[in-house]
């Protein structure tokens, strides 16, 4: 069994997750034991939300799942890299590919590419 040191931040562990096919970083989201567990047991990404305070198996509302495909351990046993198949194409719940899709520019935020869903039609917002 791989241990995770889960008490540095609190009983979570950070996950990067990056699409396996060209490594595009498509989100960071954090992890307890359990949602290691069952991502290990799954094979998709089960996440802790802190907002929440619960865990959220990533596409259980959406149909934007993430499956995994390769796991990455830093050095300190305290940090995830995730490469995913992200099916349908979007990882963000804003309807973004990436979460990461705003760059800074000029001191202001500048968006780029274009949403592949509509988070309201999603979400029933």
């Amino acid at each position: 069994m791989i241990e995770l040191d889960f008490e540095k931040f609190q009983g979570l562990v950070p996950a990067v997750v990056q699409d396996y096919t060209d490594g595009q970083v498509l989100m960071v989201g954090f992890m307890n034991r359990e949602a290691w567990e069952r991502t290990l047991a799954e094979g998709e990404m089960v996440y802790y939300s802190r907002s929440r305070n619960t865990l959220w198996k990533k596409g259980e509302t959406s149909g934007y799942v993430q499956k995994v495909k390769d796991i990455y351990v830093d050095c300190d046993d305290d940090t995830l890299l995730i490469k995913v198949e992200q099916i349908g194409g979007a990882a963000c719940h804003t309807g973004y590919r990436t979460c990461f899709y705003r760059r800074v520019v000029d001191g202001r935020l500048v968006e780029e590419g274009t949403p592949v869903f509509d988070p309201d039609d999603v979400y029933k917002k």
